[in-house]
């Protein structure tokens, strides 16, 4: 299944002084790993920033996978 959209984050230098954030919010990514970092879940952190859909976050946690895996341009099986 293809992502509907493959790139859920942006970077502008005027939104949160040019933070990586979740496109169309002023979330920066980073707090989704600081979530999980503390042991919290990806439904806490959706509840705690409703502007990101789950949608959003799991295509960043599979963009992260890819990236650290080595295979960053290639699609996760299905």
């Amino acid at each position: 299944m293809a992502e509907s959209n493959p790139a859920p984050l942006s970077r502008n230098p005027k939104v949160m002084s040019g933070a990586v954030v979740f496109q169309g919010t002023r979330v920066p990514v980073t707090a989704l790993f600081d979530y999980l970092d503390s042991e919290g879940s990806l439904a806490e952190f959706l509840r705690d920033f409703p502007t990101v859909s789950r949608e959003q976050a799991q295509a960043t946690l599979r963009r992260a996978r890819r990236a650290l895996s080595g295979h960053a341009d290639e699609d996760p099986p299905e």
